[in-house]
């Protein structure tokens, strides 16, 4: 009992040490390949210099380890086990009587850990950090408006206005009906409506108060809106026609995304924006991806073990990790293909959300019971 529970801490030291090392190589990797691609973008900017875009790309590191998390398991797992397989450490121990679910129990801890780490902490640190690397991008590298937050009820909208400025913005604020789409025809309506009109150094220029805003195709419709100028005088209530690109559907698509919330603050921002008449099935399905990292890590780990414990004197050990990635891999594609499905509404958010993490960890047990009973 004492020689197992040795082993298993010495396989999961192993473990650990090739998963850290693999995750922060691919994610260096895979930020180079960013950094270079935001290099390209911003070649077109004049205002974007060089430490702009390695700050966006340095704020986007969390974001793409916590993305790289599951397959830095796997392959760090296949190469920790292929090392022990290779030097026979393993053979000796399972020659020795010690059962594969004795030392695995290890790494499988240390797989739990991660997963739970990347739930509970690296969640927040990436989407604080990803928030801030869109603003930035938003605001240096894309020409689109649109810009969206919901807060307290109230939806936030930013566009250009070119009316008393040629880079002039406007910012709307309202309450959206929640009865959007009932009857109402294809527009979108808000309540209590505040638009902000800014020159481009966000100089205030004048605002507009209405009780309510209607959007029609290409604009904007304010009835009873009562204009206050920048020496705050106030023009008479009247219907006044704003101007606008957004659409109900472009509105709806760029709220925050998923990534730029935290697992702790997802559950607010859905209820609140399933109270505001909107649809949050891409944040629910984000929040169930995240709770399911610790079980989709555990996977990984024992899929690993599964294609890589092998013993190399019986030939085929280089098929055999081929056939380990190329497994993850299809896990990836499975999650994607279950995640549009989800999107899509065809499958229940539950199902799509956990459905490739129990297949991926179906398949590692099944593996292993052939490989240790069969």
């Amino acid at each position: 009992m004492i020689l197992a529970a040795t082993l298993a801490r010495y396989v999961a030291r192993r473990f650990l040490g090739a998963t850290f090392a693999m995750l922060a190589g691919l994610t260096l990797l895979v930020s180079l390949f960013d950094f270079i691609e935001l290099l390209r973008r911003a070649a077109t900017r004049p205002d974007a210099g060089f430490a702009l875009v390695a700050t966006i790309a340095g704020l986007r590191l969390p974001f793409v380890a916590l993305q790289i998390l599951p397959f830095a398991i796997l392959l760090g797992g296949l190469l920790a086990f292929w090392r022990l397989t290779r030097s026979s450490e393993l053979v000796v121990a399972r020659a020795a009587g010690i059962s594969a679910w004795g030392f695995l129990s290890g790494p499988v801890v240390v797989a739990l850990l991660f997963g739970g780490l990347g739930t509970a902490a690296i969640s927040p640190l990436s989407s604080a950090m990803l928030a801030r690397a869109e603003r930035l991008d938003y605001a240096y590298l894309r020409a689109s408006a649109g810009l969206t937050a919901l807060a307290g009820g109230r939806l936030w909208l930013r566009q250009a206005d070119r009316g008393l400025e040629e880079q002039g913005v406007a910012i709307l604020s309202g309450r959206p009906l929640s009865d959007r789409g009932e009857g109402r025809g294809p527009g979108f309506s808000m309540t209590d409506v505040t638009l902000w009109r800014l020159s481009e150094a966000d100089r205030p220029l004048a605002r507009i108060e209405s009780p309510e805003a209607r959007l029609l195709p290409g604009r904007w419709v304010l009835s009873e809106a009562v204009t206050f100028n920048a020496d705050r005088s106030a023009g008479p209530k009247q219907t006044l026609t704003f101007p606008t690109e957004l659409t109900p559907d472009r509105i709806e698509n760029s709220f925050a995304s998923p990534d730029t919330l935290s697992v702790w603050a997802l559950p607010g921002f859905i209820t609140v924006l399933e109270a505001a008449g909107f649809s949050a099935v891409r944040h629910r399905l984000h929040f169930q991806s995240l709770l399911s990292l610790p079980l989709l890590a555990a996977a990984m780990a024992l899929l690993a073990a599964a294609f890589s414990m092998r013993s190399s004197r019986r030939g085929g050990v280089a098929q055999m990790i081929g056939a380990g990635v190329a497994a993850g891999f299809a896990l990836f594609v499975l999650d994607k293909v279950a995640n549009e499905f989800g999107e899509a509404g065809t499958l229940p958010v539950y199902l799509a959300a956990w459905a490739p993490t129990i297949a991926g960890l179906l398949l590692a047990l099944a593996l292993l019971l052939h490989l240790e009973d069969g």
